[in-house]
């Protein structure tokens, strides 16, 4: 896929590109008899895969605690062996990080409060600390290669942090030649979540409210858009968001992802229950809708749209419930469809084939399965285990051969038609 100020790889960076719309355009993941062929190894703390050239897989990983390290491994594309390993990268206070091809050729980690930029065969070419003492939670790469970055501004595993002493967080842009940051700016709110972008345009989702600002330098806030989703007693902060359409949409009531423990089923906070979002990008207007309709909802991802079906598949990771919903023409969402299942991660579409790659776990058997699910329909298509003994909550990868990597804590899965 060809994504401005990407390597023109088939998954150049975290969701597939910054406007987080996690699609792989051509093809399908499931075989003739509709199975799935698994291959998946122990590989500890990582976080996430790209695809850069054909059969060049890249794997980030990381170490744990306050004084964490992160590293690159090009792995085999179908042994997921290593082939070739990074050395190890300066970071800090530990949360999955990132790693992105750019459109120069290089690679870019951001992990800890560091950011580094590495050759396609994996030397350091620049390092640099970033400006506050805690996570940088990802990036994105805009249309002109530049990097923009943000703190992280949520509790960490052993790490509490309440919502009273939340700060608000600070966007930085790096030079991709140097990393040197060449604008930052004060938002007025904390933000959790990931950063996305439409272009020249960088979208936050702070604990209130979606904010957004142009970046053409130096950045300009836009303070005449700030649709404020949170207005209910009980409800928490939302995660990444989704661009497409004319549209952004998120999950709310994030509280809790701190307490994962190999699941997130049962550690929601919120006694509002969860909701997927849409906020115009035009008017600002929202619309809403509950997604399992249960208090202590959960989520730490985003949801997923199919502009061509019009449906917006949302989840409840603290409930295990998973829903489709229908994009009305005026932005309304209606239920679709809603099942039972224990999901976590960032998802997969095939947006020819309507194949939307989910998760399932079973806590009680440690078993994490690969679900794939008609998008339009919410039917089951196949199934099968991911070799990973935790639920899944982080970034799936498309392949090049209509297959897809899956990273969990413990474990890097590929899938493919059997």
């Amino acid at each position: 896929m060809t994504v401005p100020g990407y390597w023109p790889g088939p998954w150049s960076g975290e969701d597939g590109g910054p406007d987080r719309r996690q699609t792989v355009p051509v093809g399908g993941l499931l075989g003739p008899d509709g199975g799935l062929e698994v291959t998946s190894r122990t590989a500890v703390a990582s976080t996430m895969v790209v695809t850069r050239e054909p059969g060049e897989v890249l794997l980030l990983g990381h170490t744990a605690g306050d004084d964490a390290v992160s590293f690159v491994e090009r792995i085999d594309p179908r042994t997921l062996e290593p082939l070739q390993r990074s050395a190890d990268l300066d970071g800090g206070p530990a949360w999955p990080g990132s790693i992105a091809a750019h459109a120069d050729g290089s690679l870019v980690v951001v992990f800890g409060n560091h950011a580094h930029k590495l050759t396609a065969d994996l030397a350091v070419e620049a390092s640099v600390s970033l400006p506050r003492p805690r996570p940088y939670n990802g990036f994105v790469v805009l249309p002109d290669g530049t990097i923009v970055t943000k703190d992280f501004a949520g509790s960490r595993p052993g790490s509490p942090l309440p919502a009273d002493e939340r700060e608000p967080c600070q966007l930085v842009a790096l030079d991709p030649e140097h990393l040197g940051v060449v604008a930052t700016l004060e938002l007025p709110e904390p933000s959790v979540a990931r950063l996305s972008a439409d272009g020249s345009t960088v979208y936050v989702v702070g604990d209130t409210s979606l904010l957004r600002a142009r970046f053409d330098g130096s950045f300009h806030l836009d303070e005449a858009f700030a649709p404020r989703y949170r207005t209910r007693p009980g409800q928490t902060y939302g995660w990444d968001c989704v661009v497409v359409d004319g549209a952004a949409y998120l999950l709310d009531d994030g509280e809790g992802s701190d307490a994962y423990d190999g699941t997130l089923r049962g550690h929601g906070t919120s006694t509002a229950p969860l909701q997927l979002h849409r906020a115009d990008l035009t008017t600002g207007a929202l619309s809403a809708v509950e997604v399992s309709g249960r208090p202590g909802g959960l989520v730490a991802n985003p949801p997923i749209v199919d502009p061509i079906r019009h449906v917006a598949v949302a989840y409840d990771s603290g409930n295990g419930v998973l829903a489709g919903f229908t994009v009305g023409a005026d932005g309304d969402l209606a239920l679709r469809w809603r099942r039972d299942q224990d999901h976590g991660a960032h998802l997969v579409l095939f947006a020819e084939t309507g194949e939307v790659v989910t998760g399932d776990y079973d806590a009680t058997s440690g078993r994490d399965q690969v679900v794939v699910l008609d998008v339009a329909t919410g039917t089951e298509l196949a199934r099968a285990d991911t070799g990973s003994p935790l639920q899944g909550v982080l970034f799936p990868a498309r392949g090049f051969d209509d297959d897809v990597y899956l990273c969990a804590f413990s474990t890097v899965t590929r899938l493919a038609p059997r």
